[in-house]
């Protein structure tokens, strides 16, 4: 079920930013489905919480695919939006996601390196193990974490956030995430989510300087509790 500011999940909140967990079916932003965005929700539990009148300014420092669930960051101030953009150029937000995943990968850790294109017509990434033009390089590390009967969890760290970059660099060495009928997983969850999370975020807070560690909860659902 998608958020509500009823039912959304604040993780974090001072007066420049807003963390929530994102729930499966959630779009971060307005797109051409016409879907009620996160990050109206997000306004809207503001608005209330705080009884603001006219207009709530939130920027939306990035972004999660919508069938992917956990941790999302907005910002409540203009000043806030322009320097969390910042820390992300810099590479200084630190950000972790779990993958389950039914093909153990032939290492339990490993540096993943591709260069990735994505196709606008299909809304999909490939994966080259050379540059090719129009692609750019991805770098991920993952490593297993725990094997159930049938799945694997996998942590996985980005070094790079190219389109799709977690799911196209795992379904490349043939570990597709649970569900991801898009990179290859052999039947959709049925409530149409993948078993991609993030996990956790790291960072020093754009503002107040003090050091912000948050996670997120998994879906209250079998494999992940499973998982946890």
């Amino acid at each position: 079920m998608a958020s509500t500011k009823d039912n959304l999940e604040v993780l974090f909140e001072d007066n420049h930013l807003v963390i929530v967990n994102k729930k499966s079916g959630d779009i971060v932003q307005g797109d051409k489905t016409g879907d009620k965005p996160l990050s109206d929700v997000v306004k809207e539990y503001i608005k209330d919480k705080y009884n603001k009148p006219g207009n709530v300014f939130l920027g939306v420092v990035h972004r999660l695919d919508r069938p992917t669930t956990g941790i999302i960051v907005f910002a409540r101030t203009s000043k806030a939006l322009e320097r969390f953009n910042k820390m992300l150029r810099d590479k200084t937000v630190n950000k972790t996601y779990w993958a389950v995943v039914k093909n153990k990968p032939k290492k339990d850790k490993d540096t993943l390196i591709g260069f990735l294109r994505k196709n606008p017509k299909n809304n999909k990434s490939t994966s080259y193990s050379s540059e090719i033009e129009g692609s750019k390089k991805a770098i991920l590390h993952y490593k297993i974490l725990k094997s159930l009967d049938n799945y694997h969890l996998l942590e996985v760290d980005l070094e790079t956030g190219r389109h799709h970059q977690i799911r196209c660099q795992l379904s490349s060495i043939g570990s597709p995430i649970k569900g991801d009928l898009k990179y290859g997983f052999n039947r959709s969850n049925k409530d149409a989510s993948i078993h991609l999370h993030a996990r956790k975020i790291n960072f020093i807070h754009p503002v107040t300087k003090e050091e912000i560690n948050i996670t997120a909860p998994t879906p209250n659902e079998v494999i992940w509790k499973a998982c946890n």
